[in-house]
């Protein structure tokens, strides 16, 4: 069996803000060919802060932080296998996929969210869960994490 060498990667305008916060993780770990990437919230690469925005731009925000993410650790965004979204109301589903109309009502965010994502993933789309959670301690609502395999070189 081929030993794997963990490789702790520094993403510009991630990882600074994580060890600022104190917060005890890497934004990405690569092993082998496989990149993982932590949750990711909509931070401001440039300021470190989480602005109050919609659930769109939160969105957008996540994954625009997971493509340079992707990118330093020498993959990208149609390298991803998995993704898990992490949301804070269940109000969110519905507004997302048509099917869940049938089974959940007020939700709200599910749909803003397949919208971006939709836009990021146009091909060959990862596997997905979705998942609602309770509240962070700082305010926003999406949360992203993934794993993805290394560009072909």
């Amino acid at each position: 069996m081929r030993k794997v060498k963990k490789e702790i990667i520094d993403v510009p305008g991630v990882s600074w803000h994580l060890k600022k916060e104190g917060i005890p993780l890497s934004p990405v770990v690569r092993a082998g060919d496989f990149v993982f990437v932590s949750g990711l919230t909509p931070t401001n690469r440039r300021t470190g802060k989480i602005p109050l925005v919609t659930v769109d731009k939160q969105t957008k925000m996540v994954l625009d932080n997971m493509k340079v993410c992707l990118e330093a650790a020498g993959s990208s965004l149609k390298n991803v296998l998995k993704c898990t979204i992490y949301i804070t109301n269940s109000a969110y589903f519905d507004e997302v996929n048509q099917v869940y109309r049938r089974y959940f009502t007020n939700s709200a965010y599910f749909d803003e969210v397949n919208q971006v994502y939709r836009r990021y993933f146009t091909k060959d789309q990862p596997a997905r869960v979705f998942c609602v959670v309770g509240s962070w301690p700082k305010k926003f609502d999406v949360e992203i994490d993934c794993i993805a395999v290394v560009d072909d070189e």
